[in-house]
């Protein structure tokens, strides 16, 4: 019995070490070939042509760049400021909600 309970221990342990941080964020949506070069208003333009041209959206905060898992949230908001709720996992962000 105390090998079964030493498994689930370790078993869950595993899963908080893996688990994601929810949170809600605010920084800017940049393109992945400038990063934090958007981190501010006057890069909009630059992140718009830089994703039209094939860069993927990236989220902002700080010195810190996140890729983002699913971009279509992003796409009207691409250059801007933007608090995000959803869950960072490593440098990967899952985007719940996106709002001004």
């Amino acid at each position: 019995m105390k090998k079964y309970l030493l498994l689930v221990v370790l078993v869950f342990s595993i899963a908080l070490t893996y688990a994601g941080d929810k949170g809600k964020w605010t920084g800017f949506i940049s393109d992945s070939d400038c990063g934090t070069k958007g981190n501010n208003k006057e890069h909009a333009a630059c992140a718009k042509k830089c994703i039209a041209a094939g860069a993927t959206p990236v989220f902002v905060v700080g010195e810190k760049v996140y890729t983002i898992n699913n971009p279509e949230k992003v796409a009207k908001f691409i250059g801007q400021k933007v608090t995000i709720s959803g869950t960072i996992t490593g440098d990967a962000l899952d985007i719940e909600k996106v709002g001004k």
